[in-house]
């Protein structure tokens, strides 16, 4: 069956273009001119990804984008938007968002982070049926089938792609992955310019982790190399 995209755009140029690039890649798209009808389509059936523009009549995406991320069920996420700063970018991907692009944009380019969020999210669900058993890193615990994450017995809330972030770094202990290498392991894409994105992240996960964020001692900076996981206490296993 045809992917089921939900487009949330009042501008209704943009909404056409995406509507037949994305479904002359055999995707099935629904459109939303405002957010108020966005939100009712969210919730009336499971999507297979959303794309949501930030400012929209009524609720906004980013409104849009909290409301899905507090849904049962993990759908990607790419939000689009005429404001270029800095902290749109940030707030977009800390409220859960996979992808953020700045408009004008190519719908060329728009289409393949679509496509490579479902590679990703494919790889990640073929990842997880492979290592079906739990990990275990000193006092912290991974169940990749229940997506859960504990810390010396305590559940840790992480968003999906703070989960995929830290599973994919406990599977490797020790080893130091660029932020370039992480945009493409665990987001799907390479694009320099977007390594922000994992400086996000990487700050998000240590501020659950981490006793002291500004200290850490699981998730450390390799200076100039990027980013490396270690177990507190029994050192480096691999470099």
């Amino acid at each position: 069956m045809a992917k089921k995209i939900l487009i949330v755009e009042d501008d209704g140029n943009i909404a056409e273009l995406l509507h037949i690039h994305l479904r002359d890649e055999g995707f099935d798209i629904t459109h939303a001119a405002d957010g108020d009808s966005g939100s009712q389509l969210l919730e009336s059936q499971r999507w297979d990804a959303l794309i949501f523009d930030i400012m929209l009549p009524g609720v906004d995406g980013l409104e849009l984008c909290r409301r899905a991320r507090n849904m049962p069920h993990y759908t990607p996420i790419v939000m689009i938007s005429a404001r270029a700063s800095e902290v749109h970018r940030v707030l977009g991907l800390e409220l859960g968002a996979d992808d953020y692009l700045t408009k004008p944009f190519s719908m060329l380019e728009l289409v393949a982070r679509v496509e490579a969020l479902f590679r990703r999210q494919e790889a990640m669900s073929q990842n997880l049926r492979q290592d079906a058993g739990n990990l275990r890193l000193g006092s912290l615990s991974i169940d990749p089938v229940a997506r859960e994450v504990r810390l010396a017995q305590t559940l840790i809330e992480l968003t999906p792609r703070e989960f995929e972030l830290l599973y994919h770094f406990a599977r490797y202990p020790g080893k130091v992955f660029s932020r370039l290498s992480l945009l493409n392991l665990v987001w799907g894409y390479q694009h320099e310019g977007y390594e922000h994105t994992v400086n996000t992240h990487i700050n998000r996960l240590r501020l659950k982790i981490e006793a002291t964020p500004a200290e850490p001692r699981w998730i450390l900076t390799v200076w100039g190399q990027g980013y490396k996981f270690v177990v507190p206490g029994e050192g480096d296993q691999v470099t």
